[in-house]
């Protein structure tokens, strides 16, 4: 199995997400686009109820096992392995397509939504798996005061994990949650690979990471690969 990083940011820095029904939406997006077959019509359902989605009369094949996903204001990040010969391309494709028809229609525009191509990151190292799921659920620390330097922790960028991570939980539009064992948006996850490998208390997992120190191997494999947005 292969798993990837996938992003994508919103055209000239443009907000991709300006309220919870939008966010809401890409989300349902996650879960009615995970299918071999063709996007059938959408069947509303409350931005706070945990399933996303539903198809009536129908047996699902997915295209993808999604295992981590965020949701920022003008970007996005998933964890994806495919399930059928083409299915994250497949899949990516449908997701941006579908969501740049809504974003468009709704805010009376035109033209592209995202910026270029989607970054397609394959994650080839075990520091790089072990960090990479962290990674995700920290990017909503770009939004809380005094911890926007999260990403140079080693120098002090977090000094008050208990803050941090009271933070984190606030924040519904991510997988951490889910991976908390607080039920959000579980229909469209795969928690087995990292649970496995993180341990089922996710929680003290990433607590553990932020209080470790020692992150040069982690930070040399990831020069070459500009996640900052």
């Amino acid at each position: 199995m292969e798993l990837f990083h996938v992003l994508n940011h919103g055209i000239d820095e443009r907000k991709l997400f300006i309220d919870s029904r939008d966010y809401a939406r890409f989300i349902h997006n996650l879960y009615e686009f995970n299918d071999i077959a063709p996007a059938v019509e959408f069947f509303r359902r409350n931005a706070r109820t945990p399933n996303v989605g539903h198809r009536k009369s129908h047996t699902r094949k997915r295209l993808v096992e999604i295992h981590g996903w965020c949701l920022m204001e003008d970007h996005y990040h998933i964890l994806i392995s495919e399930l059928v010969e083409g299915g994250l391309v497949r899949f990516i494709t449908k997701v941006n397509i579908g969501y740049a028809k809504y974003y468009n229609e709704r805010y009376g525009r035109r033209g592209h939504l995202f910026q270029g191509k989607t970054k397609k990151v394959l994650i080839r190292s075990q520091a790089h798996f072990l960090y990479i799921l962290h990674y995700l659920h920290l990017n909503p620390l770009d939004y809380l005061s005094g911890a926007k330097r999260w990403r140079e922790r080693d120098k002090g960028g977090i000094s008050d994990i208990p803050k941090v991570l009271e933070y984190l939980k606030s924040y519904r539009w991510s997988s951490y949650l889910d991976y908390c064992g607080t039920p959000n948006f579980p229909s469209i996850l795969t928690k087995s690979l990292f649970a496995d490998a993180l341990g089922t208390d996710y929680a003290s997992a990433l607590k553990k990471y932020l209080i470790d120190k020692t992150t040069d191997e982690i930070d040399l494999e990831l020069k070459s690969i500009e996640y900052k947005p």
